[in-house]
């Protein structure tokens, strides 16, 4: 039975942070290498499951006795969609997207954690431009159809694949359009057709407007191209949304300034197991767990999925890049343990519904 769903406004008065077991309504063949799926809500988790455009999933995957998290965004829209649907393109040697592509069915259960994310509209009325590669599209998609039915903004959106047969949500970004006449334009860029997307690609679609909104979602090249183009323009980066679900290269962090000479003390609590250990300078709290053989959970390692994420029980940390919580998630006292380091010399963090 569809779930109706509430609008972005309404939502739980507190996030709901462990995994929920979903039932696959259908499975939708959007390409020959991606698929949608419709996952069941029951009218009792309606409300934590309530969600934003653009927000994503976490899927926990049991694949020959290890469990594996991965992020997927949803593609359905709440002020649009009876339904909660993600979509999931296949990638070369990936575990967990090969998995769902070939295994999942309509009928099965696959454990599901709450929507979360950040990757939102904004409050403001000025145009939403939206560059997206491949599967990129997928958030864009929910946020452009939100864009278009709950606000009037004027929507622009640059979407960049291999071949006419790669192209995602094709005859549905259509029909918005034909619906939404002088609302909405997509451009489509064929890599075989017209070479790789650069700067002289990405130039035309950036609004000369100060108060337009910018979203951006692909591959790593695609999304680090548009926003130096960007940069470039001098766009205000309080303007600029970007959606990553892949680790970035390392980069040397610095210890900050006020953690004691004497070093951190780490405890963590995880799965009925406490243990601590002294902080080696430099690590990460999620790499501190792994130093002591436990196994947290963790997925893009670049501070966008929340999938790492666990509560602060006991003393500070700092965050590198928090892409994934709200100011009241953090006000909570949660944190993203791929990018928090010790700030205190006693630190204390429990990763809950593991």
């Amino acid at each position: 039975m569809a779930t109706a769903w509430p609008t972005a406004q309404v939502k739980p008065p507190m996030r709901d942070h462990g995994f929920h077991q979903l039932r696959i309504a259908r499975v939708v063949s959007e390409t020959a290498d991606t698929r949608s799926f419709v996952l069941e809500v029951p009218p009792e988790l309606a409300a934590a499951f309530a969600y934003e455009a653009g927000q994503f999933c976490t899927f926990r995957v049991p694949i020959d006795d290890q469990q594996h998290f991965r992020s997927y965004s949803m593609s359905s829209t709440p002020a649009v969609d009876t339904e909660l649907q993600v979509t999931v393109k296949r990638v070369p040697g990936g575990v967990v997207s090969n998995w769902m592509i070939d295994t999942l069915a309509p009928g099965d259960v696959i454990e599901t954690s709450c929507p979360a994310g950040v990757f939102c509209l904004g409050p403001d009325d000025g145009d939403v431009v939206a560059f997206a590669a491949g599967s990129g599209i997928t958030p864009v998609f929910s946020i452009v159809k939100a864009a278009l039915a709950s606000t009037s903004r004027r929507v622009r959106v640059l979407y960049a694949n291999r071949d006419r047969d790669s192209i995602i949500f094709a005859a549905a970004l259509e029909r918005l359009g034909e619906r939404h006449p002088g609302r909405l334009a997509v451009a489509h860029h064929l890599d075989v057709e017209e070479g790789f997307v650069d700067a002289d690609v990405v130039g035309p679609f950036i609004s000369t407007g100060a108060d337009a909104e910018y979203f951006i979602c692909g591959p790593a090249p695609f999304m680090d191209l548009v926003e130096g183009a960007l940069v470039d323009r001098h766009v205000d980066e309080r303007r600029v949304h970007v959606e990553r679900f892949t680790p970035p290269e390392p980069i040397p962090q610095p210890e900050p300034e006020n953690v004691e000479a004497s070093g951190s003390r780490v405890t963590i609590e995880l799965g009925g197991r406490t243990d601590g250990v002294d902080h080696h300078p430099g690590t990460t709290i999620l790499q501190t767990a792994r130093q002591m053989g436990m196994t947290p959970p963790s997925s893009c390692e670049s501070g966008s999925c929340a999938t790492c994420m666990a509560r602060l029980v006991e003393g500070a940390v700092t965050m590198h890049v928090n892409d994934a919580l709200t100011d009241d998630e953090v006000e909570e006292g949660w944190v993203l343990t791929c990018q928090a380091v010790p700030t205190t010399s006693s630190v204390r963090v429990r990763y809950e519904g593991v």
